[in-house]
């Protein structure tokens, strides 16, 4: 269903393919296209809040060569960075099922062996984090038993492979103050740090 300020907009609708830098040092993990940002404009964390938090500190931090992300033909460049997706469709309520993670995970496999560069995933949720876990024994790295469990702001080294874990910039948190721009900006001094 259409929201009232985008009802004359034709949305994509469709599964949204991952967005950025062929030669990404950074994999960002999002959990799904928004209902009415990715799934209405086809690109990743665009044309919403979400997007809005993410575009604006990948500007800040020299990895984005603007700070907004509104439309799939705005511009937009990446420079070092990927943007990719657990599920492709926008879910029910924000929540993919598993069987949904699932049949997405064969395309998040091909972008994952295409960014040959890669030297960190930075997992955007706690379903982000599981599916990157999930991603890297696929391709057979070793992940410790138990399986750590998703803190903001932690570094995890997964047989050489570097997963940084941050909350996801969705409203319910950014509104909420369980992430602050604080929060978020050492998370992309973090991301700086290790591409440096």
């Amino acid at each position: 269903m259409k929201k009232r300020e985008f009802r004359d907009q034709e949305y994509w609708g469709l599964p949204v393919p991952g967005f950025g830098d062929p030669r990404a040092k950074v994999l960002i993990l999002g959990l799904a296209p928004a209902a009415h940002g990715a799934n209405r404009t086809g690109r990743m964390f665009t044309g919403d809040s979400s997007g809005r938090w993410l575009y604006g500190a990948l500007n800040r931090a020299g990895l984005a060569n603007q700070p907004q992300s509104e439309a799939r033909d705005d511009g937009m460049t990446l420079h070092g960075v990927y943007i990719s997706a657990t599920a492709r469709c926008a879910p029910p309520d924000n929540k993919p099922l598993p069987e949904e993670i699932g049949n997405c995970a064969p395309f998040l496999d091909v972008e994952f062996e295409l960014l040959k560069d890669r030297k960190l995933i930075l997992a955007l949720g706690a379903v982000a984090f599981e599916a990157a876990c999930r991603l890297l024994e696929r391709h057979g790295l070793k992940i410790p038993r138990p399986k750590p469990r998703f803190r903001h702001g932690e570094m995890y080294t997964f047989s050489g492979q570097r997963v940084l874990a941050s909350y996801h910039p969705s409203r319910q948190n950014t509104q909420t103050g369980r992430l602050t721009e604080g929060m978020w900006e050492e998370v992309f001094s973090t991301v700086r740090e290790l591409l440096r």
